[in-house]
């Protein structure tokens, strides 16, 4: 009787290395899918500033629709937006804005562009006509496509 005891409170290491190593990538992967570096981007405050800078400058207005909660979102911030050549054609030829799902006075934009879900970047000019635009992730080239269209 002892011995089945002490056979049955041992454990396989197998499943102990097996579910400790799942739990480290599985921490791992969330860390990766919501990191978000900063990058050298100058994105405006709000959108009317934005459209009074793009009015001035003569620059077309980049809309990125974005949410707190969106994967895709923060993998293209983390992807292309922290690219340097990215960073460097944003602030040559647009005038850039982030527009968060929940914040408030964004709600008119969303339904204005009919914003259903997120990632959506649109490129505008400075009284809001639409030029370009493009659902869901981009890569970096894709994104870099979109805006030498313009």
């Amino acid at each position: 009787m002892n011995e089945s005891n002490t056979n049955e409170k041992k454990k396989n290491p197998f499943w102990q290395w097996f579910w400790l190593s799942f739990l480290v990538i599985s921490l791992g992967y969330a860390w990766y899918s919501f990191y978000v570096p900063s990058n050298d981007v100058a994105w405006s405050k709000d959108y009317g500033s934005a459209q009074q800078l793009a009015s001035d400058s003569g620059k077309p207005l980049l809309l990125f629709f974005t949410a707190d909660w969106c994967v895709p979102c923060r993998i293209m911030k983390r992807q292309v937006f922290a690219d340097q050549d990215v960073m460097k054609a944003i602030n040559a030829k647009l005038v850039p804005i982030m527009l968060y799902q929940n914040e408030p006075g964004n709600e008119e934009l969303f339904t204005k562009y009919n914003v259903q879900g997120t990632p959506i970047t649109i490129v505008t000019d400075a009284t809001g006509n639409v030029l370009t635009y493009a659902v869901g992730r981009l890569s970096k080239t894709e994104f870099l496509e979109l805006i030498e269209g313009i």
